[in-house]
């Protein structure tokens, strides 16, 4: 039987789109005369030799990501390199779209074809966005520090303002509420498991959760921990590069340094959260940033995000039809029904 989308899903994914058109329609019609002929102008006579090398480190990056995801999941079968690489390409491809929808899919689509089952493939995923988190944190500490005086100006300036507009607002309280709603629904959940645990949806549920649990605890029992690490900094490092060599191509951001191009990625990494690939959301925080450096232009955040995007619609759909093609006979049930009882499992 084939899950049915929920209308509330579909809704909630309009709402994203629509923040990113929103975007996209507020930051150009905020635009005066001047600033939308000085638009048109930077990207006209930009240099786009350097969207070649911008191409190759965006594809470096993913691949890494791919051997990265591949280390995790290794613990509980070896899958294809080249099949994981697919998969995240196609989940990228997928994110363009709707948010977050690109994790699920390179999940299924990987255990679809590989012998891991989807529920410890979500598992590993998690993972991998708890550990990129912490090492956004991170890198967005190391930016702050390496430039003091610019950047934490900046966000003494944005926070204040926050600050100011959320006055008579207990953020504290807020915090009590979100708790106390977390806890009365794990407690509530535990409740229900126990009451009705020979329950056929329960028994479901209890080997989804052994999954996701085992996905999770890959992290502890990695071997090749250093590869990891190093994999880690690589994808780092060339997101780095490439807004670093974008700065290249526009005459307005080619004196800009590594500095800047870490203030840059760091904002950005926030704005793709926000709507699907970023649409809208991602120039107007580079915008942001590139104010700080007293550079008042939007070219460059369209331009970068513009590559990027091209790369992963036509990457991540070519990757979709080779995941296909490479695997023409490759189906695993064990992907799509776990099995009821959860004691191999534990």
């Amino acid at each position: 039987m084939k899950p049915r989308i929920k209308l509330s899903t579909i809704f909630q994914y309009l709402i994203f789109f629509a923040i990113g058109l929103g975007l996209v329609w507020w930051q150009l019609g905020r635009m005066t005369p001047e600033e939308k002929t000085q638009f048109y102008e930077s990207l006209r006579n930009a240099r786009y030799i350097y969207v070649i090398p911008i191409v190759i480190l965006g594809l470096l990056s993913h691949l890494f990501r791919a051997l990265r995801w591949k280390l995790l999941i290794n613990p509980m079968g070896k899958v294809s390199g080249e099949n994981a690489f697919y998969s995240v390409m196609t989940g990228y491809f997928g994110n363009t779209f709707i948010p977050r929808f690109g994790e699920i899919l390179r999940c299924t689509m990987l255990s679809k074809y590989e012998k891991v089952p989807f529920s410890k493939l979500v598992g590993t995923v998690i993972t991998e966005r708890l550990f990129d988190l912490v090492c956004f944190i991170l890198f967005l500490l190391l930016t702050v520090l390496i430039q003091l005086n610019t950047v934490g100006n900046f966000l003494d300036e944005k926070l204040s303002l926050i600050s100011a507009q959320k006055r008579g607002v207990h953020s504290w309280l807020k915090l009590l509420i979100f708790l106390a709603i977390v806890i009365v629904c794990i407690t509530a959940g535990s409740y229900f498991m126990k009451k009705y645990k020979d329950r056929k949806l329960v028994l479901r549920i209890k080997s989804l959760l052994a999954g996701l649990r085992e996905g999770v605890s890959t992290i502890f029992r990695l071997r090749e921990r250093g590869a990891f690490l190093l994999y880690t900094i690589l994808i780092w490092a060339l997101y780095l590069s490439q807004i670093y060599i974008g700065f290249k191509a526009l005459d307005v951001t080619q004196h800009l340094g590594i500095g800047a191009g870490m203030s840059v990625l760091a904002l950005s990494t926030i704005a793709m959260i926000v709507a699907p690939g970023g649409l809208g959301a991602f120039p107007v925080a580079v915008q942001q940033v590139l104010l700080v450096y007293h550079v008042n232009n939007i070219s460059f955040g369209w331009l970068v995000w513009g590559v990027n995007t091209a790369l992963i619609i036509v990457a991540g759909a070519i990757s979709f039809l080779l995941l296909i093609y490479r695997n023409k006979g490759r189906h695993h049930s064990i992907a799509h029904k776990p099995p009821l009882n959860t004691d191999d499992n534990q």
